[in-house]
């Protein structure tokens, strides 16, 4: 049985056309489910019985199962949550100024992109989410931190998985987030990230026009493909030919991650590699200090290091951010994801 999270508001519209009710009634669920968390039918007050019973026969209101979570010093907040085969995903919040929290979805059990510097990586790709379970993350976190009178303000395709991989139903599932009678979020405030699944990019025309994060990480094809072994298939130039095909909107840049690495990628020919790459005024560098993680061979940069990083590239005109590290106390931070209860809690 499909999951109604996975239902855009026009297709639950037209379902209910089609079993001869109202369609008007999808606008009343999409507010109980979306606008006021409320997931159980029964509370549905001004939704019809009709309705209420075609919706719970043919569609699963099954959410996934919060069964851990921790909270970082600086705030972060990590969610393990079981999925409806007992499989388990990752989910993060992350608090920032001006109150705003973006939550961090993960799109795969798992990845099979096997980059070398992710702790994700390490556990190959068990199945893709779906869009209904991928929605479901959201609202189970949501409703969560409506109890502390907080809500989510962003979102961010940065977690398990490569959402390109799972491309339909995170399509799906993006537009479900931005219906204007749901959650309303706007193109601005989601995030699509992707490690440069070539075929899938050139299909981005055909995506509602978010911010696009590209996981470069490196400006050499030699040390791109140690650490993204999708390298190899799809090489820098490939990669840039793709790129190119993105439709942007006016004034929008597409963001590079790039994570920094001891005496790997964080010298001089790196930061005149990323010059002869990246178009500075459609581009913006988000570097990203290596978040350790247990078994890992790779070490974080020196603070001189990356901030001297940073400044070669603002000084040629680039701009340039450095992420904050946030929820490496609890293994919550950019890479450090994994599907494991033993993981979550060390």
């Amino acid at each position: 049985m499909s999951s109604l999270y996975g239902l855009t508001l026009a297709q639950m519209r037209s379902s209910l056309k089609e079993a001869g009710l109202a369609p008007y009634a999808s606008d009343q669920v999409y507010d109980w489910i979306y606008r006021k968390l409320e997931t159980n039918p029964d509370n549905w007050s001004n939704v019809s019985n009709k309705v209420k019973n075609f919706l719970t026969e043919n569609f699963s209101l099954e959410l996934p199962k919060i069964v851990w979570k921790g909270e970082s010093r600086d705030g972060t907040l990590k969610f393990l949550l079981q999925l409806y085969d007992g499989q388990t995903v990752e989910t993060v919040v992350i608090p920032a100024v001006s109150n705003r929290l973006t939550q961090c979805l993960s799109t795969q059990v798992g990845c099979a992109i096997g980059c070398t510097f992710c702790h994700t990586g390490t556990m190959g790709l068990k199945r893709h989410m779906s869009d209904g379970e991928i929605v479901g993350q959201l609202i189970v976190v949501a409703q969560f931190l409506k109890e502390r009178e907080q809500k989510l303000t962003n979102i961010v395709y940065m977690g398990q998985g490569e959402p390109l991989h799972n491309y339909e139903p995170v399509k799906r599932a993006t537009k479900v987030f931005m219906e204007d009678k749901g959650l309303n979020l706007s193109q601005r405030k989601i995030t699509l990230s992707t490690s440069g699944l070539v075929p899938q990019i050139e299909k981005l025309f055909d995506f509602p026009p978010v911010n696009i994060a590209i996981s470069l990480h490196a400006a050499h094809d030699n040390i791109r493909s140690e650490l993204m072994p999708i390298n190899k298939a799809y090489d820098l130039k490939r990669l840039f030919e793709a790129i190119k095909k993105i439709p942007l909107k006016a004034r929008r840049r597409i963001t590079y991650e790039y994570i920094l690495i001891k005496d790997l990628n964080d010298g001089e020919d790196d930061i005149k590699g990323l010059m002869n790459l990246l178009d500075k005024d459609k581009s913006k560098v988000n570097l990203i200090p290596f978040n350790e993680y247990p078994e890992s061979k790779f070490k974080k940069p020196s603070e001189e290091k990356i901030k001297w990083f940073q400044k070669s590239l603002l000084d040629n005109g680039y701009t340039c951010t450095v992420r904050i590290t946030k929820g490496d106390d609890i293994l919550a931070a950019c890479g450090q994801l994994k599907s494991k209860l033993d993981t979550a809690t060390s």
